[in-house]
C-alpha cells in the first residue's frame, strides 16, 4: 500500500487550501450544470402511460401523488430477472428519506417494466419503502430509451406538471447516475477512494446490500446497458 507522505500539520494545511481552490472550482462548475439543467426546454407529454401499483392502474400524473414535481429512477428489472440490477440497487439505497424530496413539492418513484410481484417480492427483500410501479403494460420504458433491442439502462427522469398538464424537463443516464451514489461521495473523500483503478470494470466489486458476505454473490457484469445517446 502506497500511503501519503507524512508532513507537518502546518505543510498539510498548505496542501489542503492549495487543493481546496481547485474543488471551489468544480462547485461552481457544478452550480452552472444545475442552472443550465434548470432552463433546458421541456416536451409536453402527450401518450397516455399506465403502470401498475399497489392501489391498481395508476398515470403519470398519478406518480406525482398530488405535488408538482415528479423524479422516475428508471430501475433496470426485466421480466423475469428475478432480482433488480445491482447497480439500480445501490443508487435506490442512497436515495434515503424521501420526507427531504417530499419537502421540496416533488415526488420519487421507481419504475420498471418487471411485473408489480416480482418487483414487491424484491422490495421488500431490500427492505425500500420508495414507491414501485410496472411499465410493463406500457411503451413508456422505450419511449424515455431505457429498453430498446439491446436490452435495458439505467436512467433517472424528472417531470413537472401545470395543472393536469405533465412536461418532461431532464433525463440522465449511464456513467451520468454516478452522482445518485451517495456512498462514492464518501469514498472520494479518503485516501484509497474508490479502489477501482486495479478492477477490469468499476463496477466488478459492487453486490447488492445483503450479498457483500456470500462469496458465491456475482458481479454485476456489463449490467445490459445499452449504450443509450445521453451518457456522460
Amino acid at each position: 500500500m502506497n500511503l501519503p507522505t507524512v508532513v507537518s500539520r502546518a505543510e498539510w494545511l498548505v496542501a489542503r487550501k492549495a487543493l481546496l481552490e481547485k474543488e471551489k472550482e468544480v462547485t461552481a462548475a457544478r452550480d452552472m450544470i444545475n442552472e443550465a439543467r434548470q432552463n433546458l426546454p421541456m416536451v409536453k407529454v402527450d401518450k397516455d402511460y399506465s403502470f401498475e401499483g399497489p392501489n391498481g392502474t395508476v398515470t403519470l400524473l398519478d406518480l406525482f401523488e398530488g405535488r408538482r414535481q415528479l423524479i422516475v429512477r428508471h430501475f433496470m428489472f426485466a421480466p423475469g430477472d428475478g432480482v433488480g440490477c445491482i447497480g439500480c440497487s445501490m443508487q435506490t439505497d442512497s436515495i434515503g428519506d424521501l420526507a427531504h424530496i417530499w419537502a421540496r413539492d416533488t415526488s420519487i418513484v421507481l419504475v420498471s417494466r418487471a411485473p408489480l410481484a416480482e418487483l414487491d417480492v424484491y422490495k421488500a427483500r431490500m427492505g425500500w419503502t420508495i414507491p414501485w410501479y410496472s411499465s410493463g403494460n406500457s411503451e413508456f420504458n422505450r419511449d424515455y430509451e431505457v429498453t430498446t433491442d439491446l436490452g435495458e439502462s439505467p436512467g433517472v427522469s424528472s417531470f413537472i406538471r401545470d395543472g393536469d398538464d405533465v412536461f418532461h424537463t431532464y433525463s440522465i443516464y449511464d456513467r451520468g447516475g454516478e452522482i445518485f451514489k451517495s456512498f462514492y461521495n464518501y469514498l472520494d473523500v479518503t485516501h484509497l477512494g474508490r479502489q477501482e483503478a486495479q478492477l477490469e470494470h468499476p463496477w466488478d466489486w459492487w453486490r447488492r446490500k445483503d450479498e457483500y458476505d456470500d462469496v458465491t454473490a456475482a458481479a454485476p457484469g456489463t449490467n445490459h446497458w445499452n449504450g443509450t445517446r445521453f451518457q456522460s
